[in-house]
């Protein structure tokens, strides 16, 4: 089994440990072992890996991915893309992910019902670069929920299923999964901006959800929610959600159900869209006032939220609601700065939203998420230090190198001058006796 040594590190373990000096021994795609200080770990047959003073850090984690998406704000027209095309798009998008450092993702909605389950199945077997991938089903909404499309006089069921009733949550959900998804998203609240269904409308029923969650659990599958106001939160809580998504408007019992039970779920705030909004340019927004109002309200309120989550020692995951206009894909990086510069986290606890907490959200039988002895070998060796500054991670030029599995995606061949050392000369990497 091929063995690899990073030597001359500093090691960004993803336990919340301050970096320190040392070297990482991998042997196959596992981790075999970590040691502090130079020459710490077995050289005996492995291709060494001089890191010249890098920073090696578990690869990120996506909480909340839309390979589907396009880019745009045009979701019909997404919708009646056909599946070839679709499935080429989606294909492009998670080499993007990989080549952003992303080495896993946790769909959050399907924009077609087998999309995922296609991508996923290409990903593992490796005709296709990306990002190790939970499969998801489309967005499950109702009649008059987020992303019905349908008018009275017109169908267009665009990226969602529209369902009414717990039989009919009960057979889609049977359906989807017997087509192998991993992960099922019921859609429970509505979403700023939509009149008929608002950020604090719970529009999805609790015997919806119950039949849902039922056939999904039953199964052993896991489902995950979009929840933006306190009483689908509740409902998430309450039948056996695995990550609730936003908890924008969480109330006191809300928060309570979410403390009991935090050692099995997880709280995606999903912000990046929404600060996007906030600090877009007038080109950007053509109403640019009344979107601006909009959505600063949501921002202060996922504050109040993210604040109380915090104290009461919630799980949070990065990411979220990439793939529009406002926040293209690649970008999902931008959410460890959000954390830092519009919530008060440190950057320690900013980047642990997207590695240890996003490790343990995916919920492999192999744990990855951070650098340990025995863990998955997803790692990033990276052109600075991120603790002094998060955005190095939103930029690819300062990913000197990618590894998913234990293999390289990006291999650590050549790189520019550094604020650590002068890395002009190509990464050595040679043969041990």
């Amino acid at each position: 089994m091929e063995k690899t040594v990073f030597t001359d590190v500093y090691i960004l373990d993803g336990t919340g440990r301050m970096p320190f000096v040392g070297e990482v021994a991998l042997k196959g795609n596992r981790i075999e072992a970590v040691g502090e200080g130079r020459i710490s770990v077995s050289r005996s047959g492995a291709t060494l890996v001089d890191g010249t003073g890098a920073y090696l850090m578990p690869g990120l984690v996506e909480s909340h991915v839309h390979l589907g998406l396009d880019n745009s704000n045009d979701i019909i027209a997404l919708g009646a893309l056909p599946p070839e095309e679709h499935t080429l798009l989606a294909m492009r998008n998670a080499k993007l992910y990989l080549d952003h450092g992303f080495t896993s993702c946790i769909s959050a909605g399907a924009v077609k019902p087998r999309l995922d389950i296609v991508i996923r199945n290409a990903i593992n077997a490796g005709h296709i670069p990306g990002p190790r991938l939970l499969a998801s089903t489309p967005w499950l909404t109702v009649t008059g929920g987020l992303v019905d499309m349908n008018l009275l006089h017109m169908k267009r069921e665009a990226i969602a299923i529209v369902l009414d009733g717990p039989d009919a949550y009960r057979r889609t959900v049977r359906e989807l999964i017997r087509e192998g998804v991993d992960v099922v998203k019921l859609v429970v609240s509505g979403d700023t901006g939509i009149p008929y269904a608002d950020s604090r409308h719970t529009v999805m029923t609790e015997a919806e959800v119950a039949a849902a969650a039922e056939e999904t659990l039953s199964r052993e599958r896991r489902f995950n929610v979009h929840a933006r106001s306190a009483e689908s939160v509740k409902r998430a809580v309450r039948h056996g959600a695995s990550i609730v998504y936003h908890a924008t408007f969480a109330d006191d019992e809300a928060l309570d159900l979410l403390e009991t039970h935090r050692d099995r779920l997880f709280v995606s705030p999903n912000i990046g869209y929404t600060a996007a909004l906030v600090t877009a340019t007038g080109a950007d927004l053509p109403d640019r006032a009344q979107q601006h109002a909009i959505f600063q309200g949501e921002l202060e309120a996922s504050r109040r939220s993210l604040k109380a989550l915090r104290k009461r020692g919630i799980r949070l995951l990065g990411g979220g609601d990439y793939g529009f206009e406002a926040t293209p894909h690649g970008g999902n990086a931008r959410d460890i700065e959000h954390f830092v510069t519009l919530f008060g986290f440190t950057p320690m606890e900013a980047i642990l939203t997207m590695t240890r907490n996003g490790g343990e959200a995916m919920g492999t039988d192999i744990p990855l998420g951070q650098i340990k002895k025995g863990y998955l070998a997803d790692l990033l060796l990276v052109d600075g230090n991120p603790l002094e500054d998060v955005r190095l991670l939103q930029d690819p030029a300062h990913l000197i190198a990618i590894m998913k599995d234990g293999k390289f995606h990006k291999a650590p061949s050549v790189a520019a001058k550094t604020t650590t050392k002068d890395r002009t000369k190509p990464f050595a990497q040679k043969k041990s006796a």
